[in-house]
């Protein structure tokens, strides 16, 4: 998976959101917002390949959980990603 192109994460009056800039985001007409767990994750993963098990290592790193509850959630925040078209 990857994050597609003109998808930024900014933070708008404190609250991390997704939103799309560029000529291809054109049609994109949301805000996504994100907590502070996908927002890391967001964040570690910008510029880069990943698949879920990337992102549950990273769950696992940053917050001790285990490794089965980390692909669990990873999956979940990945399938969403891919859902809203943010990431292919």
């Amino acid at each position: 998976m990857k994050i597609i192109e003109g998808f930024i994460l900014r933070d708008i009056m404190g609250q991390a959101t997704i939103i799309g800039e560029g000529a291809a985001q054109v049609d994109f007409n949301k805000l996504i917002t994100l907590n502070a767990t996908a927002a890391f994750l967001w964040r570690s993963v910008e510029g880069k390949e990943f698949d879920i098990d990337t992102l549950a290592n990273l769950l696992v790193e940053e917050y001790g959980i285990s490794t089965e509850l980390a692909k669990k959630d990873a999956a979940h925040i990945a399938e969403k990603w891919v859902e809203v078209g943010i990431v292919k």
